[in-house]
């Protein structure tokens, strides 16, 4: 049985040419070479997979190559570069800091350090997670990074730069690599797939390199093991099951029904993806991260930023082209409130339902605006066709006029010409139009619009009905939220007199400001519903605190004592005390 060797080591680059996704850095080593200007400590740092060791590695090796090529790149044929491929090497030490960060093991390492190297010209000390080495070996590390030998270079790797301390740093030429991008390692997961001979789908690739966040370790970890469960070949379908994804249609379909507003559908889709095993928790995220893929795919300059595969990067232009910015904005704002709340939320489910609804709300709102002049345009164009019959007045006014010149009466052939147009066309213009209106009345669209806006508006209501809705939430939550229940019992909110739709509320300090402020959304909520007033807001102002009053004379202490016990005034009288 021959011996399975993953992918992650198999296509591990060894050259420079082969490092994907960190050009910069690529080339600046290359050029550090060539120029022999090679530092002796370098620090390479960045998330996982993405290259750090391996460049690291490469460096090690290319320095000692005997025959380096044109392009700076080893040749693999000398004994240097054999003896490391073998991996026989006495030029290159590794050590992992995240097993050996203790004093003695730095110690053993300096030691090392004295003894030159017997075949190259550089001894290279690769340290890998360097951040885990404790402040004693920091400390012991320090005189030996600041003066190295001149054959000693120190390449030191780490996932976490702000845990090592400056001291190091300061020794140190830095690396930044940058996280793949998505691009990059579908490209090279289609390149293995190929050596592999796997057929592999696009999309099914460009999920992958999704999962993987950037890291081509974790991303060919993954290519592994869907080989394994798909075979040779590998399928959009097949990786979403594997990886328990939710499919992007289901995105896409709920964003559908939103336009549509079609609440049914929505909550269906969110039924049925919920019986195929995926959190709520998923869902919200997911929606909020394709909403705020839409704003981004409505503007050709931000496209880019998707990182998505080509078909599917259409299909986002395509639905984002439906949508207004404002919905998308709104909804994006819903969801993110509700990815916030749902940890907290008693009803998970209904909270995911809740949101889907308002979001069919806001489309519905939206979509009511465009509505207006839509449904006052018929009207003006019937009303507007009896402007035609003005020009037959005309012709008629014009054989008047030329039989005028004829009857040699000039002045009065002048004073009729301007005053019939207007007095034909105007009363058409301001009679018509109200006549018809009155005659037809509203159409039922401007009905049921004069009702939303009505409804919008809210109904009127009184100090007395916002304390009896007031009492019936504390009296609903006194088992549930009690301190906030005795903040709220001890507050008498008010209409405020200069607002309609604004209450006010005042508490005694900041404290129970902050109390109340917690339970906004749900007591706001509350208040709208049951006071139908969609606009509802309410105010919390803290009182103002009262003056303090001056310390008591000896008189008023005196006479305030006098007052509780008369028998003080008789002691004082006895003992002939006096009352300054």
């Amino acid at each position: 049985m021959e011996d399975f060797v993953v992918s992650a080591r198999k296509y591990r680059p060894s050259t420079f040419k082969s490092v994907i996704g960190q050009k910069a850095i690529v080339n600046t080593l290359k050029n550090a070479i060539s120029d022999h200007h090679l530092a002796q400590t370098f620090l390479f740092c960045g998330q996982r997979g993405v290259g750090k060791t391996s460049c690291a590695r490469i460096l090690a090796k290319t320095i000692n190559c005997s025959n380096l090529s044109p392009e700076v790149e080893a040749c693999n044929q000398c004994e240097s570069c054999v003896s490391f491929n073998d991996g026989r090497s006495m030029n290159v030490h590794e050590l992992d800091a995240a097993s050996n960060n203790s004093v003695d093991d730095i110690r053993g390492l300096i030691e090392q350090v004295r003894f030159a190297p017997q075949l190259g010209k550089y001894k290279v000390y690769i340290i890998d997670e360097v951040h885990m080495l404790s402040q004693a070996a920091f400390n012991a590390f320090l005189k030996t990074l600041e003066e190295p030998p001149a054959h000693a270079i120190f390449i030191l790797a780490t996932t976490e730069k702000h845990k090592i301390i400056p001291t190091i740093l300061s020794r140190c030429q830095i690396f930044d690599f940058k996280r793949i991008q998505l691009k990059d390692v579908a490209e090279h997961l289609a390149y293995i797939a190929t050596q592999e001979g796997v057929d592999a789908a696009p999309e099914a690739l460009h999920i992958i390199a999704e999962k993987g966040d950037g890291s081509m370790r974790d991303s060919l970890s993954i290519f592994d093991q869907m080989v394994s469960f798909a075979g040779k070949d590998l399928t959009y379908k097949k990786v979403i099951d594997n990886l328990n994804i939710l499919d992007y249609d289901y995105y896409f379909k709920v964003t559908d029904s939103i336009l549509q507003t079609d609440i049914p559908a929505a909550l269906l889709l969110f039924d049925e993806i919920l019986n195929n095993g995926f959190d709520g928790h998923l869902f919200i995220s997911g929606l909020g991260e394709h909403f705020r893929n839409l704003i981004v795919a409505r503007n050709p300059a931000t496209a880019v930023l998707l990182e998505k595969g080509g078909q599917l990067q259409e299909k986002y232009v395509a639905q984002a082209a439906q949508y207004p910015d404002s919905l998308l904005f709104n909804g994006l704002s819903i969801l993110n409130q509700s990815d916030v709340s749902y940890k907290m939320a008693v009803n998970q489910r209904l909270l995911v339902e809740l949101t889907l609804m308002k979001l069919c709300n806001l489309a519905v709102v939206k979509a009511a605006a465009p509505a207006a002049p839509q449904a006052t345009a018929p009207p003006i164009t019937k009303q507007a066709a009896p402007a035609p019959s003005a020009p037959p007045v005309a012709p008629k006014v014009t054989p008047a006029a030329t039989v005028a010149p004829k009857v040699a009466e000039p002045k009065q052939e002048y004073k009729p010409e301007p005053t019939p147009p207007p007095a034909a066309v105007a009363p058409a213009k301001k009679v018509s139009m109200p006549s018809i209106t009155k005659m037809l009345g509203d159409t039922p669209k401007q009905q049921a619009e004069k009702a939303a806006e009505k409804q919008e508006e809210g109904q009127p209501f009184t100090d007395e009905d916002v304390q009896k809705v007031w009492a019936e939430y504390i009296e609903l939550n006194k088992t549930k939220k009690i301190s906030l229940c005795s903040v709220l019992g001890q507050v008498v909110p008010k209409k405020s007199t200069e607002k309609e739709s604004l209450i006010e509320v005042v508490v005694p300090s900041s404290v129970q400001q902050q109390s109340i402020e917690e339970d906004r959304q749900n007591l706001l909520d509350f208040l709208r519903r049951n006071l139908k007033h969609p606009q509802l807001q309410f105010v919390i102002n803290i009182s103002k605190t009262e003056t303090q009053r001056k310390p008591y004379t000896q008189a008023e202490k005196f006479m305030a004592m006098k007052e509780k016990n008369p028998v003080v005034e008789k002691l004082k009288d006895q003992l002939d005390l006096g009352i300054d």
